[in-house]
């Protein structure tokens, strides 16, 4: 007992003994760092980010509830009850929550050494979906567990991020080469491709590729691979768009949406996002009071949310959920930055990747609601109904909290 008093009195003392001062660290090769013989205080993790990420999920469940409470009366979701989508989406929030916390657990050295395992995982169950998949409008990507319907491309995209991130570590010598740095990793995205296009889910497999190739940009890749990789990704998408009719109609529809021809066919969701953002004008028409929601705009809960926030909320209301994301964004970006100042490359390089998928997604799905991008099925991160979403874009901000929670650690003389 008379040693734990010691010390404890030796922690908060303000007192110290001026022959045990501090010992120079260096960290990184990017200075020193005075570390004392007291024992380390670890200042917890970025607070902010957390905030603001649960400002988004609280404000999501909100719309959700908005944009979904009028559903029921239609024919097509009779039998269900106007909480139905509100209350699985709060659920799925739970769920997530509980998962987030238990992915916080892990060190970024254990997230490394699963990082092939996912990849293959998420590989097995794209490859399930096209089988077993529950299919939905035309699409099967949708693997039903009972309580919720899990959908491998959500997986794929943090699998894909962990694998790349990885990846890049492992190549790092050879990351010059075209061949033996960028070939592999290519092939790796065109199989994830190929079977998110079967399913299909080009917006997926949009999001995976930008992913990949920011990894592998801010890995070190070199300005003329990253060039050569970005032409050779635009050549892809645009021969799937040119071989593909409807992909096509969409364009066509998307370049002049009020025509008589597209206005009530493949525009038909863009002219009533359109419809809706301009019924919010600067204010909006207060919370609940959107009429687009009540059967005008098809997947107002999931796709379009942002085009009922714009309603409900008007110019404000958009303004700040882009003022949300972009924070967010440049907050993930600097505490991946941070990690690599520390020689921590794989644990900078994965928030870098959450950072780039959630500032892509939201970019493309703002921009869809807008109408300043042709239609695409993304949701908003965070905000939008859907189980699977919300469950790996928590997962993901967990890991980014434990990337910035070692840094901290670090700096503060501690170890991870």
């Amino acid at each position: 007992m008379t040693a734990l008093r010691q010390t404890l009195m030796g922690w908060f003392s303000a007192k110290r003994d001026a022959s045990t001062g501090p010992l120079p660290v260096r960290l990184g090769g990017r200075g020193s760092f005075a570390a004392s013989t007291m024992p380390t205080q670890v200042k917890g993790f970025d607070q902010p980010l957390v905030w603001v990420t649960v400002a988004l999920l609280l404000w999501g469940l909100v719309m959700v509830y908005s944009a979904s409470i009028a559903m029921p009366d239609n024919p097509k979701f009779s039998n269900y009850t106007h909480t139905h989508f509100v209350v699985r989406h709060a659920l799925s929030l739970v769920v997530a929550f509980v998962a987030a916390l238990i992915a916080f657990q892990f060190p970024l050295q254990t997230w490394e050494k699963l990082a092939p395992w996912l990849f293959v995982l998420s590989l097995v169950l794209l490859i399930s979906v096209l089988g077993v998949g529950r299919g939905v409008n035309g699409a099967k990507r949708w693997i039903s567990l009972g309580i919720m319907n899990f959908q491998p491309s959500e997986l794929a995209k943090f699998a894909v991020l962990l694998y790349a991130a990885d990846y890049m570590v492992r190549k790092m010598e050879v990351k010059e080469r075209f061949f033996r740095a960028v070939a592999p990793m290519a092939v790796a995205v065109a199989v994830v491709g190929l079977l998110l296009l079967a399913e299909p889910d080009m917006g997926a497999f949009m999001v995976i590729a930008v992913i990949a190739m920011g990894i592998l940009f801010l890995g070190g890749v070199n300005a003329r691979m990253f060039f050569l990789i970005a032409a050779t990704l635009l050549v892809a998408f645009s021969l799937m768009i040119a071989f593909s009719e409807f992909r096509r109609e969409r364009i066509f529809a998307y370049l002049n949406p009020w025509s008589e021809e597209h206005a009530l066919g493949k525009a038909y969701q863009l002219t009533h996002s359109l419809i809706a953002i301009g019924r919010g004008e600067i204010f909006g028409v207060g919370l609940g009071g959107s009429v687009e929601k009540l059967h005008w705009l098809p997947e107002a809960h999931t796709d379009f949310l942002l085009a009922v926030i714009g309603e409900e909320f008007g110019l404000l209301g958009v303004v700040m959920v882009i003022g949300l994301f972009l924070w967010l964004t440049r907050r993930i970006m600097h505490i991946g930055r941070q990690a690599i100042a520390l020689d921590r490359v794989f644990a900078g390089l994965v928030a870098q990747g959450v950072g780039i998928w959630m500032g892509f997604q939201s970019f493309i799905n703002v921009g869809v609601n807008l109408g300043a991008l042709p239609t695409k099925g993304l949701t908003l991160p965070l905000m939008s109904y859907g189980g699977s979403a919300i469950l790996l874009n928590l997962v993901a901000i967990a890991v980014v909290l434990r990337v910035d929670y070692e840094n901290r650690q670090l700096m503060h003389g501690g170890r991870v």
